[in-house]
């Protein structure tokens, strides 16, 4: 399978499945020619692999249609994972819902509910707001990124990178799945895993 129909066959997924919607979201992926990113404009249920647009190192158009306006932030986080070849980033309705919450940790804004959670994701920064498609978010998502390869945006959605196209969704489907049963389990007591159980995890 090609990178193209890699990221075509992603976005078929993530969209029939209710995890993006609209033209919301948008994939990318490293090839030897620079990334390969869904353009912008574009919806993640009807996107074709003639429409998505290659960008460099630095979100510079290369070629292919206009991509995505925050092709600067996928290819921010790609700098800072040199292992990571695929970045995934959704407007999913629960992770979206976190972000709008009010007294969250920046640092870690979920608590390891779950085992598959603490393998997936780890601890999960907080970005403060930016505009979509907002250049000033560059250098903060690429220093983030060094060191988690989740990130959330705030009022806004997750961001996730992984080692394959694969890797990128499964993480961030468990982001998805944490971040509804917060919500549900919100002002019941929990007991998340502890420090040492998550630690021994990731």
């Amino acid at each position: 399978m090609t990178a193209a129909e890699d990221i075509v066959g992603t976005a078929r997924s993530l969209f029939g499945r209710g995890l993006t919607h609209g033209r919301t979201g948008n994939i990318s992926v490293r090839t030897a020619d620079g990334i390969l990113v869904t353009p912008t404009g574009s919806s993640l249920g009807t996107v074709q692999a003639a429409d998505l647009s290659l960008v460099d190192e630095r979100g510079a158009h290369l070629s292919g249609p206009t991509p995505s306006k925050e092709a600067f932030l996928h290819a921010a986080v790609l700098r800072a994972r040199p292992s990571a070849q695929a970045v995934v980033h959704t407007h999913s309705s629960y992770s979206a819902a976190i972000s709008c919450l009010r007294g969250l940790d920046p640092d870690n804004v979920l608590p390891p509910l779950t085992a598959y959670y603490a393998m997936r994701v780890g601890r999960l920064p907080l970005l403060p707001y930016h505009a979509p498609g907002d250049a000033s978010l560059e250098s903060l998502a690429e220093a983030t990124a060094a060191t988690r390869h989740a990130m959330l945006l705030s009022n806004h959605g997750p961001v996730v990178a992984g080692a394959d196209l694969t890797a990128a969704v499964d993480a961030l489907e468990e982001l998805e799945e944490t971040a509804k049963l917060f919500l549900l389990l919100r002002g019941l007591p929990t007991a998340p895993l502890t420090e040492e159980q998550a630690a021994a995890l990731a």
